[in-house]
């Protein structure tokens, strides 16, 4: 996610005035498609902003810099006016369950004026900002440019600005840290070792800086984005995870205006109101970060199955929102018995007459077998992943059209103890694995695509069998 704090104009008129205002502009159109030139370096972006043309916010309250952090190497914290008064978050966030996403905007920008900002990254989250234009209030806007975004999300940043008339506040990694990374590991080290590093050289740190110059921030956090780490997201809370102005415990509250809206009424919101989107979409992005570790959902997958989609399931995070993990997933307990979003059992799935679900012992036996009376389709799977989850129900729909055609259908689930077994023997690389077991082979052969939809996966078993 790009972090880029912004400043918009003061609004004029009230909430109710900008809802009238709104009826009259949200007719469905087609998306504003971007036709600048590509920004093809955040340094050219920084260099073009329209500093003369932004308004100060609040500016009734004492003068305040706006800038969230000078240089990427120094911390200097706006001056401090009074405390925002203290309040019980989670009291509030029940309050706030059923409300609006316009009106927990509104809430959030009235509580904290200046101390708040938008948190954007240059995806869908870009309905935050149409809902705080809507309130009529000013607000502020960051992202954090990491320096390997898509030429598209650059060049969505700049036209963002010039729709709202926005002075988006970015902030970048240190130089420093990048160049150690990059010089004793190479530029693409996460795919050997994991995300965290880079994430946390590249986003966690200059968020860290960005928030502590801040009392509250918005972000675009949905339950349905992760069912292992988001399903259980407040539109409002303590942020557990980072510090803000005052330091310590506390300090930062985090809200999420959008937390119980389906992603496909984000989508419905922002046709409606004509805002422009980034021209990734339109290729099959839907969460969208770093290019290297983005690409398109195929059919059948989880939007979120397109970041590091070559790292385990369970913690789908890069560290932004990292008080979503609990304890368990940070820890790489992958035995099943907990989830990953912290509950302790986890419903089981593919739980159906017309697949069968094999022990150890039954995959070892179908292993052994060279001369089989029908061959098997088997999914290699763990219940608390989300992708094995999105896949279920085409999975299920296959195993109905091969009820009558003599191919078995089955699952296996192989994580936790039977993990280690299942990489070794049954070529599991990340859940879900499906692998085809002919009738004269003992070797099993292994769905080499991630097209989940129904046709991709009878496709496989009628070329096979």
């Amino acid at each position: 996610m790009a972090l880029a704090f912004s400043s918009s104009p003061a609004i004029h008129g009230s909430l109710s005035s900008s809802h009238e205002q709104s009826k009259v502009g949200s007719q469905f159109g087609s998306f504003q498609h971007l036709d600048r030139p590509h920004i093809l370096s955040s340094s050219l972006n920084v260099s073009r902003r329209r500093s003369a043309a932004v308004k100060p916010l609040n500016a009734a309250e004492p003068k305040r810099n706006n800038s969230i952090v000078p240089s990427a190497a120094t911390i200097v914290a706006p001056e401090v006016g009074d405390k925002v008064e203290e309040e019980d978050y989670e009291k509030l966030a029940k309050e706030l369950e059923n409300a609006s996403p316009l009106e927990i905007m509104d809430k959030a920008l009235a509580k904290f004026g200046n101390d708040i900002a938008i948190a954007f990254s240059g995806a869908e989250d870009v309905a935050l900002i149409e809902y705080a234009r809507l309130t009529g209030r000013p607000f502020r806007v960051f992202s954090l440019d990491t320096g390997r975004l898509n030429p598209e999300t650059y060049k969505f940043f700049d036209t963002v600005e010039r729709h709202y008339g926005i002075h988006i506040e970015y902030m970048f990694p240190d130089a420093v840290e990048v160049q150690a990374l990059v010089r004793s590991k190479g530029l693409f080290s996460f795919y050997e070792d994991g995300h965290q590093e880079c994430c946390r050289v590249r986003k966690v740190r200059p968020l860290r800086r960005a928030l502590k110059g801040l009392r509250a921030w918005i972000t675009g956090q949905r339950k349905d984005q992760s069912p292992g780490t988001r399903s259980e997201v407040p539109v409002v809370q303590v942020d557990p995870a980072f510090e803000g102005l005052d330091g310590g415990l506390g300090s930062l509250v985090k809200w999420n205006p959008v937390a119980n809206v389906d992603g496909k009424d984000i989508w419905n919101f922002l046709r409606a109101m004509n805002v422009p989107v980034n021209l990734l979409h339109s290729q099959g992005y839907v969460s969208i970060g770093c290019e290297p570790c983005t690409r398109p959902v195929l059919p059948g997958q989880h939007e979120r199955e397109g970041r590091w989609w070559w790292e385990d399931a369970r913690a789908k995070e890069c560290g932004l929102h990292k008080g979503n993990l609990k304890q368990d997933t940070l820890n790489g307990n992958g035995n099943g018995a907990v989830h990953a979003n912290g509950s302790t059992t986890v419903a089981d799935i593919f739980d159906t007459k017309n697949i069968v679900s094999l022990s150890r012992p039954g995959i070892e036996n179908l292993l052994k077998l060279d001369d089989r009376r029908e061959p098997w389709l088997v999914v290699l799977y763990a219940p608390w992943c989300q992708f094995c989850q999105a896949m279920e129900g085409s999975y299920v729909e296959l195993a109905e059209k091969l009820a009558v055609s003599g191919v078995k259908v089955a699952k296996f689930r192989a994580d936790g103890d039977q993990k280690t077994f299942a990489q070794k023997e049954l070529q599991l690389g990340s859940f879900p694995t499906i692998l085809f077991f002919p009738k004269n082979s003992t070797r099993p052969i292994k769905y080499p695509t991630e097209n989940r939809d129904v046709d991709s996966l009878m496709a496989f078993v009628n070329a096979l069998r």
